[in-house]
């Protein structure tokens, strides 16, 4: 789940100030105080702090001092969410916005001017002046010069810069809240540090509306926490790396206007700590200053150390890339003056809150990509979403997942495994899909393999645990979880191990380009194409062993239906209700939607490897026709017809009196759905490999089978195949290729409906087929009244999609039908 990192880059050697940067005077009819005395602005009662700024606060006004030497440097402001309330929000941590930013002298005022670094020229070129009439500084505050000390720094009052609405700053938007009330907001404290000040302020927001409105704050106020957290630029930039869209990193951008390239050209450099060898000449050396993670005193006690787990598990991967105890893990200090929202603070934060999600942004600089500071977020309820998932994909080859609650070293484990993910984003790493689909079924099931590759190469992979395993495969409860991988060290390797004599970016692209054609030859450790879009099989998310979707969905399955007989007996607490077992039985409904849209993506898939000029072959390879038509003959045969197992009647009477059918049902037509995707057809028919008439012709057979046998309609099997004339209809409302094949299978379908009834006796699926009669001819005669319209709006239409951005269980779609 980009990261949060929209900043953008610019490279400016060796000047690192950005040309014309001087705002024009406005016109001014007010007349000026004079400047007055420093005692009297910075009274006797004034309490100072020394720091970056000296920070005076005299009774309920703050100023800054700013020294004449820092005044028109970088500044990055980090404007977060320290504490939130229900309803706007989850918790504390969120982010509100981070910019680059100039304290400005103009006369007898500073401004806070907002620097945006996305354009840029060499300074010594023509065209450097035309950039910078291009990109004038935002003002975003004018603040009057008070007083000035003896070196003439001036002095500024900023009380309004945090206890009012300034609209870049204002959490307002991003909650939804209709207004902001000044009479209940205020400054809180305002910190200096030597190359930091952190500023809390409380601002309440109000939402007058009775109704509540989705992404709207609640009614009534809500009064916030925010921090400012203001950090220097580092005097001397990194050395950027240049991005490849081979290995998957997140990147900050410059638009160059001073090549040669007759274009204007986009570079984009890597987010990347900055590691320096302490030994440059050494193999494997110390680095100068290591990434350090400080654990929020918040997180409760048991999961620290398995947090500290988490950030280690990435130690291998960077000695193998020249650096040793590179990166780590510590627990907070108890002193006073520690703040987990101070930007020199690189942290995870426990939350609070009822999501079940966790994220690690990261916060760069916008001139080189180099990470300055990442705040990890791992939200309360992410424990939830683990157990779910471990119990419904594993529960039945771990005995420690058969009864809940699960034991603390157990979800302590799920824990260091989510924290290695997230601290995957928080060093610079995209998620990688592909990593699943790189090895095959055998190797996901062979003990010795797992032990030493993991069931999937990457961590930054959203493939959870190892569902396809069998009992019978004898792997050991401790490697069902994934692990930093062989592709996680390939990208440590890449982005970090330095390159002895390239002094700049693009010496260092030949090399780069070497390692990473280690590709061609190796797999595992090739990176999602994130222009797939769903349409190759090998890069879907939450898949285990997806090189081959069709075996092993058919063995997760099996393994469904063992942890459906554990349902019971592992969430019974005596004298509790059944709401675990509701929970858990949703969740395994989840599961199986999920591995069944697995292989829906062989129809129509395309295999992609990303490669450059000079990598020999193609990078799009459509699947042959014969595997396509096995995923389809698995689909009707396996996923569409009646499923038992998921409807045992010991459960279902537990939790539900009706519409346990529509649930089967509901999962089965969004899988129909996906399959017949309009895009999904007109890629087809572009491909020319697996014909869509062969395919729609297929399903309908498939769908409708008990037609051509005069067979009874089960209630099941009418609303599958109402969902199928109903995507039938949609098609018919979608463009190219597939609003014609749409037409003509309800034309088809209603002529072979007719012929059907009168095999019929049974009301029920006379009536059925009466209906779905009537919905065709309304819709395909043009002096019928009442057509529809598109169905797409429906609540279980599905859109062929790729998920890349977060640990949400978006599973939840495949759980209930929507209500009447």
């Amino acid at each position: 789940m980009l990261k949060k990192c929209g900043l953008l880059a610019l490279l400016t050697l060796p000047c690192w100030s950005q040309t014309n940067t001087t705002t024009p005077t406005a016109t001014n009819t007010t007349a000026t105080p004079e400047l007055k005395p420093y005692d009297q602005v910075i009274t006797s009662k004034a309490k100072t702090q020394a720091g970056l700024f000296k920070v005076h606060q005299v009774g309920e006004k703050f100023y800054y001092e700013i020294p004449k030497n820092q005044l028109d440097r970088d500044f990055l402001m980090v404007v977060t969410v320290a504490r939130g309330k229900i309803g706007t929000g989850d918790g504390g941590g969120e982010g509100v916005t981070r910019k680059v930013v100039r304290w400005h002298r103009q006369d007898r005022r500073v401004l806070l001017q907002e620097i945006d670094y996305r354009l840029w020229a060499d300074p010594k070129l023509p065209i450097a002046q035309a950039v910078a009439e291009a990109n004038n500084p935002t003002i975003l505050g004018s603040y009057l010069v008070e007083s000035e000390n003896e070196l003439q720094a001036p002095v500024i009052e900023v009380t309004k810069l945090f206890n009012s609405e300034l609209i870049e700053f204002s959490p307002r938007y991003m909650l939804g809240a209709k207004a902001f009330d000044q009479n209940r907001s205020f400054v809180d404290r305002i910190s200096a540090y030597p190359e930091n000040i952190e500023a809390e302020s409380t601002l309440t927001l109000t939402n007058a509306d009775a109704r509540y409105t989705p992404g709207e704050m609640y009614r009534g106020s809500a009064s916030l926490r925010m921090h400012y957290s203001m950090v220097k630029l580092p005097d001397q930039p990194m050395k950027p790396r240049l991005i490849d869209s081979r290995v998957g990193y997140f990147g900050t951008y410059q638009v160059d206007y001073g090549t040669n390239d007759h274009f204007v050209k986009e570079q984009e450099y890597l987010a990347r700590w900055r590691l320096d060898k302490k030994d440059p000449t050494a193999a494997v050396s110390e680095p100068l200053k290591p990434i350090v993670f400080y654990i929020d005193p918040a997180t409760p006690a048991a999961w620290v150390p398995y947090v500290k787990k988490g950030v280690e598990q990435w130690q291998p991967a960077f000695e193998a890339a020249g650096f040793k105890n590179a990166i780590m893990a510590l627990e907070a200090p108890k002193d006073g003056s520690w703040s987990i929202e101070d930007a020199r603070y690189s942290t995870i934060r426990w939350v609070a809150s009822e999501t079940p999600n966790a994220y690690g942004p990261h916060i760069s600089d916008p001139r080189t990509g180099e990470i300055l500071e990442a705040d990890i977020h791992m939200f309360h309820n992410i424990l939830d979403l683990q157990r779910r998932w471990y119990f419904t994909q594993v529960a039945h080859l771990d005995p420690r997942a058969q009864r809940l609650p699960m034991p603390d070293d157990l979800m302590g484990q799920l824990i260091e495994f989510v924290v290695a993910h997230e601290v995957g984003h928080s060093l610079g790493f995209q998620h990688n899909m592909r990593g699943s689909s790189t090895y095959t079924l055998a190797q996901v099931r062979d003990p010795q393999w797992v032990r030493k590759m993991g069931h999937t190469p990457s961590i930054m992979d959203y493939s959870r645990f190892n569902y396809v395993a069998q009992p019978e495969d004898k792997i050991p409860v401790g490697d069902l979880i994934p692990r930093v991988g062989p592709y996680d060290h390939f990208a440590v390797h890449w982005g970090y191990a330095p390159i002895p004599g390239a002094t700049t970016p693009q010496a260092e692209k030949r090399t780069l380009d070497e390692w990473a054609r280690q590709q061609d030859t190796t797999p595992w450790l090739r990176f999602s194409n994130m222009e797939s879009m769903g349409a190759d099989p090998g890069d879907q998310t939450e898949a285990v062993g997806d090189q081959e979707p069709v075996a092993a969905t058919r063995l997760g399955i099996k393994n469904l239906k063992r942890t459906t007989g554990l349902l019971l007996g592992g969430t019974e607490q005596w004298g509790e209700d059944y709401s675990e077992l509701r929970h858990f039985r949703n969740a395994l409904f989840s599961q199986w939607g999920t591995e069944c849209n697995h292989v829906i993506a062989l129809v129509g898939g395309v295999h992609m490897q990303d490669k450059h000029f000079g990598q020999s072959g193609v990078i799009y390879h459509t699947l042959p026709k014969k595997r396509q038509q096995e995923a389809v003959d698995f689909l009707l045969k396996e996923v569409m017809v009646g499923q038992d197992w998921l409807l045992d009647p010991g459960l279902v009477r537990l939790l539900q009196m009706e519409r346990s059918v529509d649930q089967v049902a509901f999962v089965q037509r969004r899988l129909l759905s996906n399959l017949c995707s309009s895009r999904r057809l007109n890629r087809m028919a572009e491909q020319g490999v697996y014909p869509v008439p062969e395919l729609l012709t297929s399903v309908r057979h498939g769908i409708f089978s008990e037609l051509s046998k005069g067979q009874p309609v089960s209630l099941q099997r009418r609303m599958v195949q109402r969902g199928l004339t109903d995507i039938f209809i949609d098609l018919s409302y979608s463009s190219g290729d597939a609003r014609n094949h749409g037409l003509r299978q309800m034309r088809i379908l209603e002529q072979e409906l007719g012929a059907a009834r009168k095999r019929y006796k049974d009301e029920d699926t006379i009536a059925h087929i009466d209906q779905l009669q009537d919905d065709l001819h309304r819709e395909l005669d043009p002096r019928a009244n009442g057509r529809r319209g598109s169905a797409q709006s429906r609540p279980w239409g599905y859109t062929e999609t790729s998920t890349q951005n977060c640990w949400v269980d978006t599973g939840t779609q495949w759980l209930l039908p929507p209500d009447k």
